[in-house]
């Protein structure tokens, strides 16, 4: 409910907009699950973090490490979801890639970064699967300023 200060009329954070963004957001992430779960992948974690980086899902496929991120959108009208993966997403989802391996002691595997791009309202999504979308990326001006980020290197 809005309300009136002077001559501005205020909103409150907590908008339908913002929930139902939210709510697709969670909804996509299970579609897209299911849909490597039918693929035959291996879930090992959702919405893993290590402060302040997330990776929406971690799966196994056979023997390779698979690092998620899922885009989902009511209309690819402006652009494909994956567009949003850029740069800045890119490293962080590389940073935080290497902090779970670090952090579970896998080794030396073979691991890659997937797209998942959901397009609908609800589902059933049109999805696209971008397999191995984009290789480490590592930022360059990235110094670790106390021991724990050691984690990312």
């Amino acid at each position: 409910m809005a309300s009136k200060k002077g001559s501005a009329t205020l909103y409150p954070l907590t908008s339908n907009f913002m929930s139902s963004h939210n709510t697709l957001g969670h909804i996509g992430e299970d579609f897209a699950c299911s849909f490597l779960v039918r693929q035959d992948y291996h879930i090992l974690a959702r919405n893993w973090t290590c402060h302040p980086f997330e990776i929406d899902i971690i799966a196994d496929d056979w023997g390779e490490l698979v690092f998620v991120e899922v885009k989902t959108r009511t209309s690819d009208e402006w652009s494909d979801p994956a567009a949003a993966v850029d740069r800045y997403k890119r490293e962080h989802l590389s940073l935080a890639a290497r902090a779970y391996m670090r952090q579970q002691q896998v080794g030396d595997v073979p691991f890659r970064f997937d797209i998942i791009a959901l397009v609908g309202s609800a589902p059933p999504f049109e999805i696209v699967h971008y397999k191995n979308a984009f290789p480490l990326e590592l930022p360059q001006h990235f110094h670790p300023k106390n021991p724990a980020d050691e984690l990312f290197f």
